[in-house]
């Protein structure tokens, strides 16, 4: 069975910066801003209002519909006011403001078994949790294992690739937290009784695949894989491929092939809030890239500002070019390091040279570079003109929507040519203008 997929690259990894360093709790200031939208679906509707007192791990905003997800406060406090607010991958968002009073009472949190509790009520603990997924898309975690056709899903991909340069928080899970790891898939296997569990870990992180497999050694549904070091082996369709051997097309969603993929923080939650009665209020949050001063992994509770990260890991040796929330490949440039520290928000990076400004823009000189690292088989240079015109039919035709925004053609392209930002602004433009459509057919 293939331990990779075709296409690909690697990048500078940049792990070594952090990926030995135990976390430290950040305990922080004054105010915490609780975004509603910090998950895919529709945002959090309030249930609390300014003058309120909260307790850490209250709810502070319930889901607003079936995809969506709950948000709980991290601190206790007085909640402020309820207004927009700058937003970690840019603009601003409706937000809850809690002022901090230094004292973290926390409500009670009630654990239970999870062999004695149903189905429904395990997909309730999770939903009431507000646990989402962690690697990137915020999609909410019991509806990612309450699939349509879930008696027919027969693996459970857990991504503990950490594919991207400089993140690490995944790995201290797999190696620190992983007998709550395997709990966690445990539940997710109650949920998808048909299925296989498969732990899918790049093959540069031996002690993760080491503990992990001594662990699952006696579970009879959970094995690890060790698959090639590439970038962006933790994709959905590339993790799945290397890890089960099934091919999902561009045109087909994982379910459809009876696949569930789940990252390893994520499902490190479905256990705190299962087995431990939390909800999602803190998360592990690499801080690092050449110019910040110490790097290093901090225990973050929710809603703290980036500014206050980036004072815990010492401030920066020289004034950097560019921040990033996320990875170097898919992370978001920021602009404003007062928005907070949301559920998907991996790592803090402040990088010395903005490479990607930096880079001389030439024109296409037909060499197929970016064909051949694309791991989804698409003809990036191809889409990027026909983005650049306007010519929306024909990148539907190439199948141009879906990209998965991975980088790599932008990454290898020498003659510096935008093509990611020029695809991923053609599939926006898509995605708008089939809303539209549906919007006048219903109307």
């Amino acid at each position: 069975m293939a331990n990779t997929f075709k296409g690909g690259l690697h990048p500078f990894e940049g792990k070594e910066l952090t990926q030995d360093k135990a976390p430290v709790e950040l305990k922080p200031g004054g105010e915490l801003v609780f975004p509603l939208r910090q998950h895919a679906g529709a945002p959090a509707v309030p249930v609390v209002k300014p003058g309120d007192e909260v307790l850490a791990g209250q709810l502070i905003a319930e889901a607003g519909a079936t995809i969506s997800a709950n948000i709980h406060s991290s601190v206790s406090g007085k909640v402020k006011k309820i207004e927009q607010r700058p937003f970690p991958t840019g603009g601003k968002a409706e937000a809850i403001v809690i002022e901090n009073d230094g004292e973290y009472r926390e409500v009670e949190f009630v654990g239970s078994d999870p062999d004695s509790l149903s189905r429904e009520e395990l997909l309730e603990k999770i939903r009431n949790s507000g646990a989402v997924g962690m690697g990137g898309a915020g999609f909410p975690v019991d509806q990612k294992l309450a699939p349509h056709g879930w008696e027919d899903i027969k693996y459970l991909v857990v991504n503990g690739a950490e594919c991207e340069p400089y993140l690490t928080s995944d790995y201290y899970i797999m190696t620190e937290h992983a007998a709550e790891l395997i709990s966690g898939i445990k539940i997710a296997l109650k949920l998808l009784p048909n299925a296989q569990a498969v732990i899918g870990i790049e093959n540069n992180k031996p002690a993760a695949i080491k503990k992990l497999s001594e662990l699952a050694a006696n579970e009879s549904k959970i094995t690890v894989k060790a698959v090639k070091t590439k970038y962006p082996q933790g994709s959905d369709r590339t993790l799945t491929y290397a890890t089960t051997g099934l091919k999902i097309k561009s045109t087909a969603h994982a379910n459809e092939y009876g696949v569930v993929v789940s990252n390893v923080n994520s499902l490190f939650n479905v256990h705190e809030a299962v087995v431990m009665g939390r909800p999602l209020t803190r998360r592990v949050v690499t801080a690092s890239g050449d110019s910040i001063a110490n790097p290093g992994k901090f225990y973050v509770y929710l809603g703290t500002p980036f500014t206050e990260l980036l004072a815990a890991a010492g401030g920066t040796s020289q004034d950097p070019e560019k921040y990033i929330n996320g990875g170097t490949m898919m992370g978001f440039a920021m602009y404003d390091l007062s928005a907070p520290i949301t559920k998907t928000s991996a790592s803090l990076l402040a990088l010395k040279k903005d490479e990607v400004s930096a880079r001389k823009t030439g024109p296409c000189i037909s060499c197929a570079s970016c064909v051949g690292v694309c791991p989804m088989q698409l003809m990036p240079n191809k889409l990027a003109k026909l983005a650049d015109k306007g010519k929306t039919g024909e990148f539907e035709k190439m199948y141009g929507s879906y990209c998965i925004e991975c980088g790599c053609c932008s990454y290898v392209c020498p003659a510096g040519i935008p093509l990611k930002q020029s695809i991923k602004s053609m599939k926006a433009a898509v995605k708008a203008a089939k809303k539209r459509e549906r919007q006048v057919a219903k109307s």
